[in-house]
């Protein structure tokens, strides 16, 4: 299903639930998500919600699934899964790397050199690998419904243009995780941890020269009044992504009938995977037009200088692997499996 019949699906389905809410009756199977962005966020509006309501509309009031914005129910975004895996929430849309150590396997995909523009050919290749059994591993105690990624991790610049390894040299760069740390250290710059919501302080007082952020980050947090410069390798090339669950409890998924799993699957499929990606990098496009109709110059590096950038972070692979190796996890094979699959699906998309 398209993303405008989805669209349009979703409000038909919003429509009829206000009219029949005087007549309601309590569901069968009523869940809480837990998240930790605002409502306004497309990933609640055009993400969750949508995805909510369809499975809703599909069990023909069977099913309720309230949603919890902005971490209501309490605790911090790094606790969504424990929240999950204790049951004091039903599903929770979370960020891996938020969660330190807990998903190793499936930090491949955070990896430079994974991410080659598509982010629903990202999805796809998660759930390839979840279905093969190899990514299923880090997921003890919850069941992850769909995965996915952002559009990536582009540079935005305060007052620098960057073309080049040596042009990061001794910036200040914020980063988004483990990963990203390593990415910014091997192209010679130097990294600050801080939350995104504190990015536009953080350059507006030079604490940061830039941030490793994606685009659709930008009009929510005004990040183009703050910077001059956005700039990704050619066709959205990326220096890595982050990825994200949405995870149901182990316990409460076993405990539902095989009719009730299968509208969660069926709305959780492969196609779902793709158009996840799509809403992404739909966002990615609106947030990058919001800075260049400001003036910001959107620098889309050439084959030649991204193969610098693509040098200089090779180390960072080689280290997740080795690190993958000590813990007893073929992380070779991890890693090109996934540059396999997001190449083929980047190929038919």
């Amino acid at each position: 299903m398209s993303i405008l019949k989805r669209a349009k699906y979703f409000a038909l389905g919003t429509t009829m639930s206000a009219l029949m809410a005087p007549f309601a009756w309590a569901a069968e199977y009523e869940f809480k998500l837990h998240h930790f962005l605002s409502p306004k966020a497309p990933a609640h509006a055009q993400m969750l919600e949508p995805w909510a309501q369809q499975i809703m509309d599909a069990s023909d009031g069977r099913i309720k699934i309230e949603i919890f914005p902005s971490m209501t129910l309490g605790g911090k975004p790094p606790q969504l899964p424990r929240q999950v895996r204790d049951g004091v929430v039903d599903i929770a849309w979370i960020v891996n790397a938020y969660a330190a150590g807990q998903f190793p396997r499936t930090e491949v995909f955070e990896l430079p050199g994974v991410h080659q523009g598509s982010s629903a050919a990202v999805n796809k290749a998660m759930r390839t690998m979840y279905e093969e059994g190899e990514l299923s591993k880090d997921f003890k105690g919850v069941v992850p419904l769909f995965q996915h990624v952002h559009g990536g991790q582009a540079l935005h610049m305060a007052t620098d243009e960057v073309r080049s390894p040596g042009d990061l040299a001794g910036k200040k760069m914020r980063i988004p995780s483990r990963t990203g740390a390593w990415v910014i250290e091997s192209l010679g710059a130097n990294p600050v941890k801080t939350s995104v919501g504190e990015i536009p302080v953080a350059l507006s007082k030079k604490v940061i020269d830039g941030a490793m952020i994606p685009f659709e980050i930008i009009p929510p947090l005004k990040i183009h009044e703050q910077t001059k410069y956005q700039i990704e390798g050619p066709n959205g090339k990326r220096l890595g992504t982050t990825s994200f669950s949405v995870i149901m409890n182990e316990d409460r998924w076993n405990s539902l009938p095989a009719d009730i799993q299968q509208i969660f699957l069926d709305h959780s499929d492969l196609e779902w995977h793709a158009e996840v990606g799509e809403i992404w990098d739909g966002a990615e496009a609106f947030g990058i037009g919001i800075a260049t109709k400001s003036g910001n110059e959107h620098v889309q590096l050439s084959e030649a200088e991204w193969a610098e950038f693509e040098a200089a972070v090779a180390p960072v692979v080689d280290r997740w692997i080795a690190e993958m190796d000590e813990k007893g996890i073929d992380g070779q094979a991890l890693y090109d499996q996934a540059v396999k699959l997001v190449n083929e699906n980047t190929v038919t998309n």
